[in-house]
């Protein structure tokens, strides 16, 4: 356990605080929506894309949706279109690329 002392010597304990980036993506490993308002508001972010985009790149599914009360973003599962896609585009069209059909 760790522990650190305060100026009276009494020892307080601590535990190392979470990321932005590690707490966004609990928050969407939950499974519900989250609004670019709220990623912009609670974790006082300039640009909620640019940290989805940042997930993205890490390997996270993370969806966009677009609506008329505005963009919200979870996170899911790719379709197998996806993941022949990205076969595709990193072995090329072999005989032994996947293929869904």
């Amino acid at each position: 356990m760790l522990s650190t002392f305060l100026k009276s010597g009494t020892p307080k304990k601590s535990r190392k605080k979470l990321s932005k980036k590690a707490r966004i993506l609990n928050l969407l490993s939950n499974g519900e929506s989250v609004t670019w308002k709220t990623l912009r508001r609670r974790f006082d972010l300039r640009s909620p894309r640019a940290m989805v985009d940042q997930l993205r790149e890490e390997g996270n599914m993370v969806y966009i949706n677009d609506t008329k009360k505005g963009v919200s973003y979870r996170l899911g599962t790719p379709s197998k279109e996806i993941i022949a896609a990205g076969i595709r585009e990193v072995d090329g069209d072999n005989e032994y690329a996947y293929s869904n059909q």
